[in-house]
């Protein structure tokens, strides 16, 4: 049994079973394909934040026949990078792509960088996408937490039902004490962890019959407690903010240039909501007003 001064008590979660596991069912995902460059990697990650694969999917297709390399996103036009984002959401996550493929194109000679530090200096680039992009495109040795990373630690390491609140600090050193000493161990290990708690240590239906370290999962031997914190909130999105501000730029999306303020006013009943929502795309730079008072995307004026 493994020791650390964190986790006295670390159940031996093998990662050769998991990694094994990994190369035998892995989902074949484009991004995951050989040959895939660290751009690559990086569109599907940002894509990826909160938005399932069957979505990201196409669109990500798309962006890579379009935009290839950083510099060839980072010449378009912000108001083109918004329109073929589509209906992905919370499209700041396109501006910041953008800003990011410029960057790396201007001091990076256009190849994304491999290391976490030098990654997480580039425009809106976290700690879990700096990591995602050093571990799965360049094999490197560096603890990628998600959701499903977390829940799977919490399960098979900590026998608890629900990983509980995000920590930085503790949620990395959680995956970093598991992971192997050389980088390309330590780098399927990562993906594996991640492709488990998407297909297998699912939130409410786990398929523990599937799993690869099954035998050796603390939560199994605890009896497969339930979640003991307080109720979650469920995450709505109908009549959301977010589905306004999703409606105010399909209309600007599907306009050839600048649009009325009237044709804005039409998606939305709720005139104080709808007002609130447009000052707020305009503050984040997702729309522009021009100066006789219509509205358009970024640059398209």
């Amino acid at each position: 049994m493994k020791t650390t001064a964190a986790h006295p008590t670390v159940p031996p979660l093998d990662p050769v079973d998991l990694i094994d596991w990994f190369a035998a069912t892995a989902r074949p995902l484009p991004w995951r394909a050989p040959g895939t460059t660290g751009w690559g990697v990086l569109v599907s990650e940002t894509m990826l934040q909160q938005t399932p694969v069957n979505r990201v999917q196409p669109i990500w297709e798309e962006w890579m026949r379009r935009w290839p390399r950083p510099s060839d996103l980072a010449t378009e036009p912000q108001g083109e990078v918004l329109r073929a984002w589509g209906k992905l959401g919370y499209p700041r996550r396109a501006l910041r792509l953008h800003e990011a493929a410029a960057t790396i194109a201007a001091e990076h000679g256009d190849v994304v960088p491999s290391d976490v530090d030098t990654l997480l200096a580039l425009p809106g680039i976290g700690a879990y996408t700096a990591r995602a992009v050093a571990a799965f495109a360049y094999g490197k040795r560096a603890p990628v937490v998600d959701t499903n990373v977390r829940r799977v630690v919490a399960r098979a390491v900590h026998g608890a039902g629900d990983a509980g609140p995000p920590s930085t600090k503790r949620d990395l050193d959680d995956v970093d004490v598991l992971l192997p000493a050389d980088d390309a161990s330590a780098a399927k290990l990562s993906a594996a962890l991640m492709e488990l708690g998407q297909v297998v240590c699912t939130v409410r239906s786990p398929r523990c019959e599937a799993c690869p370290i099954a035998p050796d999962c603390a939560w199994q031997h605890a009896g497969r407690p339930a979640y003991a914190g307080p109720p979650k909130k469920v995450q709505k999105f109908a009549g959301t903010d977010r589905q306004v501000r999703g409606k105010l730029l399909d209309v600007l999306r599907g306009s050839t240039g600048p649009v009325l303020r009237e044709q804005l006013d039409a998606v939305w009943s709720d005139a104080g909501q709808r007002d609130r929502c447009l000052d707020s795309l305009l503050v984040d730079g997702l729309v522009e007003q021009t100066d006789d008072g219509r509205f358009a995307l970024p640059g398209e004026h």
